[in-house]
């Protein structure tokens, strides 16, 4: 049987889940209130930060969910993301729109990636 790990388990959750290589993200959001963008780049950061420490990082991301609150500000999502994603190494991405756990959230990021 393989190893799982998990990183930063709490009683309902892990940010982070590992087994056979493939690092699993929980859904990262941003500060609650702020802007789309200012949202955005706290998750990515976030994504940033567990990648490593899973042993990744975004050159690895094979999928990534986007959940907005509202497409309206998908345009405004998008540039942030379009400036992270190294070029060559976009992953398979769906976006759609959702209520998300609070109505000051306005983007939650998904992703899963292979180990290095």
């Amino acid at each position: 049987m393989s190893e799982i790990k998990r990183i930063e388990t709490g009683a309902r959750m892990s940010q982070a889940v590992i087994h056979n290589g493939i690092v699993y993200l929980a859904g990262q959001v941003g500060k609650p209130g702020t802007s789309v963008t200012e949202q955005t780049r706290e998750v990515l950061a976030q994504i940033d930060r567990l990648l490593a420490e899973a042993g990744s990082d975004k050159t690895r991301i094979l999928s990534a969910q986007i959940w907005m609150a509202d497409m309206a500000n998908f345009a405004e999502m998008n540039a942030v993301w379009d400036a992270w994603v190294p070029a060559g190494h976009a992953p398979a991405r769906a976006t759609g729109e959702s209520a998300l756990a609070t109505p000051d959230y306005k983007v939650e990021i998904i992703v899963v990636a292979a180990q290095n």
